[in-house]
């Protein structure tokens, strides 16, 4: 075929070559990576350590015949941050190994029956506010992040500035950045804050010289409770379906079609299998990543190997205890700047999942079945209590999918 033929993949000739490659691409997903368990109150060394795992167990799954790297993602942060704060982290780890399991399912439904079931069980009109959802719930936390009312020792001047110049950076870079700098906007927001605030004095680098150089990362075993079980399922279905855009879109750059070879099933099992080992450890979900994606265009190394060379890399870092509490002195403002475009972008991706589908969002089933999401899902509706307890995402995904499922077919001419 001629798409086959027309790209060859980047020879790897040498391992210094090999070894530079993959640190780059570690390097393009660093910042996002360290920024969810920073964000979550999980450990970013453990982070480090289930990344490199979870990209490993992918290959192994997919047979090394995608691109790609594993890492945090940001689709949970809202949901880890408010099921940590109800239920803990040990139980929250639960609810992840659970929804991690959901890919598992969900990839053997696909093995069986294909994606068509799929579409029709998600349609956009629920998956397009789920993700505004995720993205929206927790805005109110990144504020006061980035006000600094989560910092004790930051007042609200120096908050507003070290969050403001993060973020400003950020966007910059984002929209103005070109080549290698265009992949790296949260890492350069993160360094600039963290710069920043080494100037007005508001790091405190005890930890980093009380933390040995070399150490096991601070894992930490998951527990399971139904209810932060249920909070945390139906998180991962908007991720399930955005990974069908990923597979699409890493197979747009290397011009080959990754939902057949190795096939859908197997990449979702590989996110899923990751995800579950993750929890285990103590980590944050894993999925692909849309930076290193850019960094294979751009780099043109569409060799799988890469990946795991980057894997192996970030296994190696996760061992160094003060490069973990290093990152853990980066100030909270920072954070919080950062996070105020981050889950912006989140909701702007739900709802560009909306106006692609083309659907009439006033006809009254999609107006109906859109504004229950939104309003049960951001504006803190409760059902049950105890161990089964539904709020959040999962109750507005819920509600999304069984509204979907029992209301006639719209009128789209309404």
């Amino acid at each position: 075929m001629s798409d086959s033929s027309a790209v060859v993949p980047r020879s790897i000739d040498s391992l210094p070559r090999t070894l530079l490659t993959g640190a780059q691409m570690l390097f393009v997903a660093f910042g996002a990576l360290v920024l969810v368990p920073l964000l979550t109150g999980l450990d970013p060394s453990v982070a480090l350590f289930t990344a490199g795992v979870g990209t490993l167990v992918f290959h192994a799954v997919t047979k090394a015949t995608v691109p790609v790297f594993l890492a945090s993602s940001f689709a949970f942060i809202a949901p880890i941050q408010g099921s940590v704060a109800s239920f803990g982290v040990s139980a929250t780890l639960g609810g992840l190994l659970a929804a991690g399991l959901v890919y598992v399912v969900i990839s053997q439904a696909v093995r069986l029956k294909g994606t068509a079931w799929l579409h029709r069980l998600l349609p956009a009109v629920v998956v397009g506010p789920v993700i505004m959802v995720i993205g929206l719930a927790l805005a109110p936390v990144a504020v006061s992040m980035a006000t600094g009312e989560t910092s004790e020792h930051i007042g609200y001047g120096q908050a507003i500035t070290l969050s403001m110049v993060s973020l400003l950076v950020t966007l910059v870079l984002a929209v103005f950045g070109r080549g290698l700098l265009r992949l790296i906007p949260i890492m350069g927001g993160i360094v600039t804050g963290y710069l920043l605030g080494l100037a007005m004095g508001v790091i405190d680098f005890t930890p980093v010289t009380e933390a040995a150089w070399l150490a096991l990362p601070a894992f930490t075993a998951p527990s399971f409770h139904w209810a932060a079980i249920l909070f945390m399922i139906p998180v991962a279905i908007a991720p399930a379906v955005e990974h069908i855009g990923d597979m699409v879109a890493i197979g747009s750059v290397t011009r080959k079609n990754y939902l057949e070879t190795p096939g859908l099933h197997r990449t979702l099992l590989g996110d899923g299998l990751a995800t579950t080992t993750a929890a285990l450890f103590g980590g944050p979900p894993n999925t692909t990543y849309s930076e290193v994606t850019g960094a294979v265009t751009l780099t043109r190394a569409f060799d799988p190997r890469i990946m795991i060379v980057a894997a192996g890399v970030a296994i190696v870092l996760a061992f160094v205890a003060k490069l973990g509490a290093l990152l853990q002195t980066i100030p909270g403002p920072v954070m919080g700047g950062i996070m105020t475009l981050l889950f912006g972008s989140i909701a702007v991706v739900g709802m560009n999942t909306l106006v692609r589908a083309g659907h009439s969002l006033t006809a009254p089933r999609n107006l109906v079945v859109i504004s229950l999401i939104l309003v049960f899902g951001i504006g803190g509706m409760q059902l049950g209590g105890g161990q089964f307890t539904l709020q959040g995402v999962s109750l507005a995904a819920l509600v999304g999918i069984v509204l979907n499922w029992v209301l006639p077919p719209a009128n789209e001419e309404v």
